[in-house]
């Protein structure tokens, strides 16, 4: 009675931790819903209330690594900011760089808007480095808070290796980078040969540098001295020449919506790597315990995302496939007894397949070692001790009911032929053997027939 009130337990646990999680979800999801309309609405007031109050500002932050999310929101920003007719998108960043596909895409995207664009490296402290310091070239207005820097878009080969072909396409990377550098800051009038440096001699600028460089228009304390001295100023859109209007703007901030920050977090290396393993454990735990239907649910949906975000990374296969024989070997261990030869083979494969998974040199690419090291001491332990006892388990004779009758020794009580009684596991049992077994002869259980017993003489010891 106790087993079976514990089992129809375990189902309800399930769905309450089920129903826990979904409802995180649904609490999350109105607030960056609520967030994101109220900042809209407020916009579209002001294009609806009259010729007495100026367009609105929209403002955009890039805080962090440049990928296929940012260009996502930074597409978004400039879509809604020409639906509502806005004198300009202000986007306020700090970025260590990040993709170049991605950084191209926001560029051309900045080329093509009918709304200016200002590029704002700020706060102080911030920096435009790599990929955004080309963002920065191409904006209508460049400016950039005190203390800050921009520069250092050297490009850096995807892969390792060595020799002269290498050497061969690193240079044609690099002149390709520094003509696009150059082509951009010729398109706006900024300093052509600044451009080229900051490609070929990762040369960076601060603030004050960059203006005496001609590399940014002007350096703005915060966002209200920046309005106010951007206001009047003439620039060329894809629409044609427009002069701005900030000084008196409304500002209207325009966040990543709850979509882009979940996009934003599950394609940070070190979450994809680690949504990975867990849909790992999930499914090999759901295979060992059929019917445990959470940990399966769990493995599929995190192998899901892993799978989604590892798409927005620059992935090494040969690192996947470390990964993948390092898995093989945990399993291995369970089955193999290889004096733990195996699991050091699987620990080194994991260790080196982790490092390489992410192909890039930059570091806030790469997974930290922090991350790694735990994970694969976690995995090895996981597939040692949790899935070996598991399968061991599977594995081990059974003990009860009648099954577990098979290979138990007993005595025969009587003649034992086609007919007979036996002593067997504490219990008499009527018994049949093949041959004739007598009186008191140890016998040993080779069938079990509904409640009769097919037996053969033995010498005491249990035979496989």
């Amino acid at each position: 009675m106790v087993r079976s009130h514990i089992d129809r337990r375990r189902p309800a646990v399930r769905f309450q931790l089920a129903a826990f999680a979904f409802a995180l979800v649904l609490f999350s999801l109105p607030s960056a819903i609520a967030q994101e309309t109220a900042t809209e609405k407020a916009a579209e007031n002001n294009t609806q209330s009259g010729t007495t109050v100026a367009a609105p500002v929209v403002v955009g932050t890039i805080d962090g690594a440049i990928g296929p999310v940012t260009r996502d929101y930074i597409r978004r920003l400039i879509a809604r900011a020409s639906e509502l007719h806005t004198v300009a998108i202000v986007i306020q960043m700090d970025t260590p760089g990040g993709l170049s596909t991605s950084m191209r895409d926001i560029i051309q995207d900045i080329l093509a808007s009918e709304v200016p664009v200002v590029v704002y490296v700020f706060p102080s402290g911030a920096r435009a480095a790599s990929a955004g310091a080309l963002i920065s070239l191409a904006a209508h207005v460049a400016a950039m808070a005190p203390g800050t820097n921009i520069g250092a878009a050297h490009p850096v080969s995807i892969g390792g290796g060595g020799g002269e072909k290498d050497e061969t396409m690193d240079e044609k990377v690099t002149n390709d980078a520094a003509a696009y550098a150059r082509s951009i800051a010729a398109q706006r009038g900024r300093n052509v040969e600044w451009a080229e440096k900051i490609v070929r001699e990762s040369t960076s600028s601060t603030a004050q540098e960059a203006v005496d460089e001609g590399v940014v228009d002007l350096v703005a304390k915060d966002l209200e001295e920046l309005l106010k001295e951007i206001d009047g100023r003439q620039v060329d859109t894809a629409a044609g020449t427009v002069v701005l209007a900030t000084a008196d703007a409304e500002v209207v901030e325009v966040t990543l919506s709850w979509r882009e920050q979940f996009l934003a977090r599950i394609s940070d290396p070190n979450i994809a790597y680690l949504l990975m393993l867990l849909g790992v454990f999930g499914i090999i735990f759901e295979l060992q315990n059929p019917g445990a239907i959470f940990p399966g649910v769990i493995g599929v949906v995190s192998i899901l995302l892993a799978t989604f975000a590892l798409q927005l990374l620059p992935i090494n296969y040969v690192g996947l496939a470390l990964i993948a024989v390092a898995i093989v070997l945990f399993v291995m261990e369970t089955q193999i007894a290889s004096a733990g030869l195996l699991t050091v083979g699987g620990v080194v494969s994991m260790l080196i397949g982790s490092i390489m998974l992410i192909d890039s040199p930059l570091p806030f690419m790469k997974i930290s070692l922090k991350v790694i090291i735990p994970s694969v001491i976690f995995t090895a332990a996981f597939f040692t001790f949790a899935v070996g006892l598991g399968l061991r388990a599977q594995r081990r004779k059974v003990s009860t009911g009648t099954s577990g009758l098979i290979g138990e020794i007993g005595v025969a009580k009587g003649n034992v032929h086609r007919d007979g009684s036996v002593f067997v596991h504490g219990e008499f049992w009527n018994a049949y053997s093949d041959a004739e077994i007598a009186e008191g002869s140890n016998v040993q259980v080779i069938a079990v027939e509904g409640l009769k017993l097919k037996v053969r003489e033995t010498n005491g010891k249990e035979v496989s």
